[in-house]
């Protein structure tokens, strides 16, 4: 049995905005959310540069039982799928009936472990760390969060794969259901921002530098680019069985129709040009798809002059120059375990609204991969079929085919 899985739900929560709408009007304006983080600074970054994402207040919303537990990803992913399944039209009543999953990326706790062994150390008493410490420190916050609060009885799972989780996380969620063995699952990334998280990788010199022009920091494919931006948030997609979608009159906005995966085999960060390369054609031939039906690829694209440049010439490899290209991490930056959920928002969002978000600052690409069809102006352009691609430390890749949905 294979069925169809489409998606009834999106929600967002990142630095070009907390709400979809919000988003939608950054992504088609080419607006950054790029800042310098006065707290980098002051701990001793070299790039104090990072996409801003406000912290939720949630007293008031949750209990205080339930908040003790959520660390920060874990309050990015709430408000990303309370937005999600209010679009759904999935109300309290119907979590609790129904078999509801849930598959989310999440590959780091670093401040939730920090506060907790800093109270140790200082204190020399594990009592004092709290009860709820253990559930936010654990790589599976996020899922045990949300699956308690909104009493979901499906698949519990955290996907931890680098930079493609949240994209592995919808991949394995459309598997599930394509094969009847859920009919409705959360699926997501969440990516925690504060300095903890990132200081090894400011400590290995892979950020960007442009430290006086923030906004245009972040320039994936310009010849000009000096590293990636960090950034974060918390990005939630419903997927669903079609017939489940019919049944509950659910609005249906896109159809995932292809899901591609491979392991590079080689350095454990630098990446290479086959294993994207496999990713994508796995993904191609899962959705019955030739190259040339494909009208826009979101790039992994982070900024980094490596990573670039194998990405430009595995998509150059498997399509040529024809599909539409760019990155959104021009905007948002890199927003790491969530990148693979939310550029399926953010690819949504332009197929449904008729437009492809611009790849900002993207002056002048490098001579080896001019001939991909980059898009670095917003292009008010009507698209049935796009490629999502994330690629992550350890070469795990990820490639996701979505289409506007048609009931045919």
């Amino acid at each position: 049995m294979s069925r169809r899985v489409v998606i009834t739900g999106m929600g967002i929560y990142s630095c070009i905005g907390t709400s979809l709408d919000q988003v939608r009007e950054s992504l088609f304006n080419g607006v950054s959310g790029i800042v310098i983080d006065q707290a980098r600074v002051e701990f001793g970054y070299k790039s104090p540069l990072t996409g801003m994402v406000p912290l939720p207040d949630l007293k008031g919303v949750l209990g205080r039982r339930q908040r003790i537990s959520m660390g920060e990803e874990s309050e990015y992913a709430y408000m990303a799928t309370v937005e999600a399944l209010r679009n759904a039209r999935l109300s309290d009543e119907e979590l609790l009936a129904r078999e509801v999953g849930i598959l989310y990326g999440n590959d780091s706790v670093s401040k939730a472990v920090v506060d907790a062994i800093d109270i140790a150390r200082e204190k020399r008493d594990t009592q004092l760390i709290g009860s709820g410490a253990i559930f936010k420190s654990m790589n599976s916050t996020v899922t045990m969060n949300l699956a308690t609060i909104f009493g979901l009885s499906g698949v519990n799972m955290t996907i931890s794969a680098a930079c493609a989780s949240g994209s592995h996380a919808i991949g394995l969620g459309f598997m599930f259901i394509q094969q009847g063995m859920q009919d409705l699952i959360i699926c997501g990334g969440a990516q925690e921002i504060n300095p903890y998280a990132m200081a090894s990788f400011d400590g290995l010199g892979v950020f960007a530098t442009d430290f006086e022009h923030p906004t245009l920091a972040s320039r994936p494919f310009d010849k000009q680019r000096t590293g990636l931006v960090p950034s974060g948030g918390g990005a939630t997609v419903i997927l669903e069985s079609y017939e489940s979608a019919v049944k509950r009159n659910a609005p249906i906005i896109a159809e995932v129709i292809g899901y591609g995966f491979s392991s590079n085999g080689a350095h454990i960060s630098t990446p290479n040009i086959d294993g994207p390369a496999k990713a994508m054609r796995r993904a191609l031939q899962q959705a019955n798809l030739t190259p040339d039906q494909v009208a826009y690829i979101n790039a992994h694209a982070t900024s980094t002059p490596i990573g670039d440049a194998n990405e430009a010439q595995a998509i150059l490899d498997v399509f040529g120059g024809n599909p539409y290209v760019s990155s959104t991490k021009s905007m948002t930056g890199h927003e790491c375990w969530m990148a693979g959920a939310s550029e399926i928002v953010y690819s949504t969002l332009m197929m449904q609204h008729g437009f492809i978000a611009p790849n900002i600052n993207l002056e002048e690409p490098d001579d080896a991969f001019r001939d991909l069809n980059f898009v670095s102006g917003t292009l008010k352009q009507e698209f049935d079929i796009y490629l999502s691609n994330s690629f992550g430390f350890g070469g795990t890749n990820s490639a996701l085919v979505v289409k506007k949905f048609n009931n045919e």
